[in-house]
């Protein structure tokens, strides 16, 4: 996005990592967990092409139309019902509808913006936050001291031992990753909004 571009590669890398942590997901597990990962993976490679610093790359208004326009696809998709879902499942799906839908405002941000997305975001300060950036502001810090909250070690539970074989087919499909895994994401997206 444009904030310093230290701080745009670091944002580049967490999402491209989860990204591809993602597609290591998409593996094993049930269909509904590599339909999320594929979700996910979407999201942290999208989240990191769009992070790049606009000293390297400024991409022209297009681009940022095909942004919306795949991010609109993927939320439609995320609609659809797919069969064996289970009702645990709709929040999850919700936060999924909710992340594409700000990824599609961010890059109809960046085409709306005159002069290229990369040279509008310092003069949004001068008419305040708008009141859809300001909504998934708040939408995203909650959720990550929710998401951040889940990975604290539960009092009695027994970690596994050193050295403790892990099933290959399980490995990518564990918990606590995946909840990592959105963490970093929803801060990524955090830290994207702001400098919208």
């Amino acid at each position: 996005m444009h904030g310093p571009a230290t701080a745009g590669w670091l944002l580049v890398a967490l999402c491209a990592a989860a990204g591809g942590f993602c597609l290591l997901r998409l593996r094993g597990g049930a269909p509904e967990q590599r339909r999320s990962a594929g979700g996910e993976a979407l999201m942290g490679f999208g989240m990191a092409a769009m992070a790049v610093p606009a000293a390297v790359l400024t991409p022209p208004r297009w681009v940022w139309v095909a942004y919306a326009v795949v991010f609109g696809a993927a939320a439609l998709h995320v609609l659809v019902p797919a069969r064996g879902r289970y009702p645990h499942e709709h929040r999850h799906r919700s936060h999924h509808l909710l992340g594409m839908l700000a990824m599609v405002y961010m890059a109809g941000a960046m085409a709306a913006a005159p002069g290229g997305a990369h040279s509008t975001h310092a003069g949004v300060g001068a008419s305040g936050t708008p009141l859809v950036t300001g909504v998934l502001l708040v939408y995203f810090a909650g959720y990550v001291l929710w998401a951040g909250t889940r990975l604290l070690p539960v009092a009695g539970t027994v970690p596994a031992a050193p050295g403790a074989p892990v099933a290959a087919a399980g490995r990518y499909d564990r918990a606590e990753l995946a909840s990592a895994c959105r963490l970093s994401m929803g801060l990524a997206m955090l830290a994207m909004l702001l400098t919208l």
